[in-house]
């Protein structure tokens, strides 16, 4: 059996850990797990340390195990951080991106990079693939430059817009679904906006997605979301309504109340039809992604 060759980078991140888990249950890959890390959060798996700073460390890497796909999972993710931290975000968001795009048209990999619905300004949305767009803070514009990079750089890419990524993640901060219920199972009042919109997206269909993209090499910009759009107020009272957890601890508030370092895109969104169309990508039910966290988190 000729196995497909698969590097993930950012193995021991959210999205990482279930795309490691996936791939590594596949008997047709071949599978190396890349992050900043010494040793992998989760063991059995080929591992390599990988410092996203080094160029040199990056071309060793891809060149060492001949990628035919590389997913590209890691990125500085510090939204309000970002505007203090420009030179690492930028190195680690766009520089390296560049470096992984040399090397890997070097071995004709496909490169598939994650990216965000941070790159729109929140105005007009939800977004599609064609929306033109309009970064409002340090964080979206490096996530931007990253997709030009990609897409001047000559390698086969796939770029993945997602937003508010939830989900299963034995390693590592706690998502946002985890966060809310620790939070409200121990009684603690929670301020959560109300005017930010998105369609949350549960890692497990972005790993889907990711796969059917990677078996059809499926280029381009593809928007990944979740089934439905609305306010993080709105999916918080879900969350707590679908747990058995008291609703009046979550208090409304409006962003601006934040006084946040970094603006925040407040009606945004990602329109999921192109992806729904070539790759026949289907969300789950939120209700349906949350009994899948009970279970494997909440036990």
């Amino acid at each position: 059996m000729i196995k497909k060759r698969i590097l993930i980078i950012g193995s021991n991140g959210m999205l990482g850990q279930r795309l490691a888990n996936y791939y590594n249950e596949l008997p047709n890959v071949e599978l190396l797990c890349t992050s900043l890390e010494d040793e992998s959060y989760m063991p059995k798996l080929q591992y390599a340390k990988l410092n996203l700073q080094n160029k040199q460390e990056i071309k060793k890497t891809i060149g060492n195990f001949y990628p035919d796909i590389i997913i590209n999972s890691a990125a500085y993710t510090n939204v309000d951080k970002s505007e203090s931290e420009r030179e690492l975000a930028w190195n680690i968001n766009v520089t390296a991106v560049e470096h992984i795009a040399q090397a890997a048209k070097a071995f004709d990999s496909h490169v598939i990079h994650i990216s965000s619905d941070y790159i729109f300004d929140g105005l007009n949305g939800p977004y599609s693939e064609a929306d033109k767009p309009n970064p409002i803070g340090y964080y979206g514009r490096t996530k931007l430059a990253s997709e030009n990079a990609l897409k001047t750089s000559g390698v086969d890419n796939t770029i993945i817009r997602t937003n508010v990524l939830y989900g299963i993640a034995k390693y590592g901060r706690p998502d946002f679904v985890k966060w809310v219920v620790d939070s409200l199972s121990s009684g603690r009042e929670i301020n959560i906006v109300n005017d930010q919109i998105n369609n949350p997206t549960f890692t497990d269909d972005l790993v889907a997605a990711i796969n059917k993209i990677g078996e059809f090499k499926k280029l381009g910009v593809y928007n990944i979301g979740g089934p439905e759009f609305l306010s993080r107020f709105e999916f918080t009272i879900k969350i707590a309504g679908w747990f058995n957890l008291d609703k009046k601890l979550i208090k409304q508030i409006k962003t601006a109340e934040l006084n946040q370092p970094a603006a925040r895109p407040l009606k945004s969104g990602l329109i999921t039809l192109k992806a729904e169309s070539e790759i026949g990508y289907k969300p789950m039910p939120i209700e349906d992604t949350f009994r899948i966290m009970k279970n494997e988190i909440f036990k």
